[in-house]
Parts: structure tokens; sequence; C-alpha cells
């Protein structure tokens, strides 16, 4: 059919696909790591949010503690110090200034300290640079002015009003403050960032050291259920693995029990009935009774291929050279049967069909088999190639004979009207997660071919 341009093309009735294969035995170890992994994961998450968790925490007790102690300077030292002369950029009065916050709030906790007039002028700043200058006022600063309030936040210095300042990170409080003639200015004191890192990382060490601690506590109390729940399960799998198998011996038993009462009652029984008709066909002959002994004779070859049939079936149901010989001697078996029905049967098999897994050789049997039944229902008298080979796709099966072939549009009729081998095939194919195709047409044959995909590993000698 390949040489011929005119034969059919192939088409696909099933696709391939992964097949349906039961999950692997779970081991204690792989349980216990996967377990480990879970627990490592989770305390680096928690690890992860605590650190975020211990940072906005420690930022707002610092600032809230900054915002109260700045209130305090603004009330106790810089409101009773501010002078109208102040406000209006006098030296001798930036400089009395100077000495009362130098002495009453510069230190290490205090870093920075600022009054500005609501226009933006810095009045007063601890580094004489800044003064004079005027700079545009943030939203923050605006607002406290505004509605009078005390603002506290962290600053990262990327204002022009910080270029003297060092580091990444300040807290910055705003807070408005009236001269004695009740002139506003705007308060602003910077403090140092380090201890809202040290206070962040005691936090964190402290969440952490809890939750990490429940953690454990959580696994030591749930490992015994865990390994109580494993061994429940290993038993399950087991018991489901035998009954699987007891399933599996029991079909077999049962199709060996159906081949062997078939063999051993109405086989011989009939094989008996041929040789007691020939035996009367015999004596008719002898009695002169020509036409007696012809319809004898015609029963006894009746009866004679009635066996040839039963025997047939008997290796159909229950193949014994496939369990016992492996799947190269049930194929010659098979086209031996199907030879007795009128079908010429060459079987090409090009690699060793013996070491595919036991699960591949029964479906390539079948359906070998069935293809072959088919060839000779509808096609015989015929010739018939079985090739089995393996290709990149995988192992392959083709099943093509000469015979009349048959209309493709047939497969896709209801089931009523299609074939019922046809249904079979793709049921086979299906079941194994193999690919199905289909070259037939009308007097140019009909070729099946199904393809295993590659397996992991040689069927194990017994």
């Amino acid at each position: 059919m390949a040489s011929d341009p005119s034969a059919p093309s192939w088409e696909v009735l099933v696709t391939a696909r992964p097949s349906r294969t039961l999950p692997r035995t779970l081991s204690t170890r792989a349980v216990l790591l996967r377990l480990a992994a879970g627990l490592a994961a989770v305390l680096v998450a928690v690890a992860a949010l605590a650190g975020f968790g211990a940072q906005w925490l420690a930022e707002r007790e610092a600032v809230n503690d900054a915002a109260q102690v700045t209130n305090v300077l603004a009330d106790a030292v810089v409101r009773p110090a501010l002078s109208d002369a102040l406000a209006a950029g006098d030296p001798a009065a930036v400089a009395a200034f100077d000495v009362i916050v130098r002495s009453q709030i510069l230190g290490d906790d205090v870093i920075r300290v600022k009054i500005w007039s609501p226009q933006g002028r810095v009045l007063y700043a601890d580094e004489p640079q800044l003064i004079g200058r005027t700079f545009a006022l943030d939203e923050a600063q605006r607002a406290a002015l505004t509605t009078p309030s005390t603002r506290a936040a962290v600053s990262d210095l990327s204002e022009d009003e910080n270029e003297f300042e060092s580091g990444s990170r300040l807290l910055e409080v705003y807070r408005p403050v009236w001269s004695a003639s009740g002139q506003q200015l705007l308060f602003e004191v910077y403090y140092p960032y380090e201890p809202v890192a040290a206070r962040s990382a005691e936090l964190w060490r402290g969440f952490t050291g809890v939750t990490t601690s429940s953690l454990l506590l959580l696994v030591v109390l749930t490992a015994p259920i865990v390994w109580t729940l494993l061994r429940q399960l290993r038993r399950a799998e087991t018991r489901r693995s035998e009954l699987l198998q007891r399933a599996v011996d029991a079909s077999d038993a049962e199709r060996r029990r159906i081949a062997g009462s078939l063999h051993d009652g109405p086989v011989q029984e009939l094989v008996a009935t041929s040789y007691g008709a020939e035996s009367a066909a015999v004596e008719a002959d002898r009695r002169g009774e020509e036409a007696g002994a012809s319809r004898l004779r015609e029963v006894a070859a009746a009866v004679r291929g009635n066996v040839r049939v039963l025997r047939s079936l008997l290796v159909d149901i229950y193949p014994e050279s496939l369990g016992a010989s492996g799947l190269a001697s049930a194929l010659h078996d098979l086209a031996a049967t199907a030879r007795t029905r009128g079908a010429d049967v060459v079987l090409d098999l090009r690699m060793p069909v013996d070491e595919l897994p036991e699960e591949h050789e029964r479906l390539l049997y079948r359906v070998a088999q069935e293809a072959l039944r088919n060839a000779v229902t509808h096609a015989a008298p015929c010739r018939v190639v079985i090739t089995v080979a393996a290709e990149d796709a995988g192992t392959v099966l083709t099943v093509a004979d000469d015979g009349r072939g048959f209309d493709m549009a047939t497969v896709h009729r209801p089931p009523v009207e299609g074939h019922l081998g046809t249904r079979v095939l793709r049921d086979l194919a299906t079941d194994a997660g193999a690919e199905l195709a289909l070259a037939t047409a009308p007097g140019h044959g009909t070729a099946w071919r199904v393809t295993l995909p590659p397996h992991d590993r040689p069927r194990e000698s017994e």
C-alpha cells in the first residue's frame, strides 16, 4: 500500500496520550523530606514577614517617641527662647538661640534642629550654611502649619535642604511653634535612625523565636499522626496492589479454566464424533450405501471444521504462548490460525518484541488479533502482513491486508452502523493511551497502525 501512489492516506482515529498509571508508593523518606522542605519554606516566609513587620513596628514606635520628645522640647525649651528678633533674622538673637540649642537639645539623640518661616526660609539651623536659605516646603510641613499638629516620619534625605546630612535615613519631626508676639514658625528636629534598626532587630528576633518554636512544637506533636497515616496509607496501597493482582490472576485463571473446559469437553467430543462419522461412512461404503456414506463424510468434515474453529477460539480466549513463550511465539500462533481461515499471513518482526513490557505485549497481541480477525472476516481470501518495528515515536504495529477495503466514512458513523471491530480497536488504543490510525478505501485493502510510546524498561525476566 505504501508504494502505491493511489493508496489511501493514514487517518488518526485515536490520539496518543499519557496512559493512566497507578501512583508510586509513597516512601517515608520522601514524605519526611517533603515535610522538611515545607517547614523550611514556612520558616523562610515567616522570617521575611517578621522582618517587614518588625521594621514597621519599630518605625511606628520610634516615630511616636520622636513626636512626643519633640513636643516636650518645643514647649519646654524652644518656645520660651523664641523672639521676634529671631523671626526677623537678627544675628544676635540667632546666636543666643544657638547657645540654647547646643546646650539643651543637640546630642546623641538629636542631630539636627531648624526653625522655618511659613514661607520656607530657614531662620535658624545648627548647620550655619542653611541659615537664610529658602526651600519649598513639602506637603507634610505645610500640613503641620495649616492644621497645627505634630508630623513625624522616616526621611530619605533626598530634599535639597538635607544636603549636609550623612547616612540614608533619619527620623524627621515637624510641629508649629509661636513667638512671644504670636508669629507662627515651624520647628523641625532630626533624630538618628540607628535606634530604629536596633529595635527592629530586637522585635524580629523575638517574633521569629516565638514563631519558630511554635512551628517546631507543632511538628513534634503532629509527627506521630503523620507517621501513623503514612503506615495506614502504605498498607492500603499494598492491599490495593494485591487486589489488582488477584483480579488479574483471577481473570487469567477463569480464561484458562474456560479454555480447558472447552478443550477437554466439547472439542474432544467433537473430535470423537468426527471419527465416529468417518467410521460409519466406511461401514456404509462396505454395505454399498454410497449416498449415506457421502452424507456421513460431509458430517465428519463439518465437525472437523467446527473443531478447528473451537481451537482457534481457544487461542483467542487464552493464548498460552503469550505468557509462556512471549509475543513473537503468540503472533506466530495467531498467524497460523488465520492461515486455516483463508488468509496468507506474513509476519515481519523488525525488533526484539519479547523485550517489551508485558502490558505492551498484551496490547499489541490484542490489536493484531482483532485486526487479523477483521481481515479474515471481511477480506479473506487475502494476504495480510503484520509488521512490528521500533521507530522514533515508539513501538509501531501495522496489520495490512490487500482485500477489498471499505469506505472510511463507515468508521465515523454511529455505533449501530459502524464496524464492531473498529470500535474494539479504538477502545484498546484509548485504554492504553496509544495512537491508532487507519488507511483504507474500496479496492485498496485495509491497514491498521497502532503506535505505543517508548517504554522505560524491558520486561523483567522471570
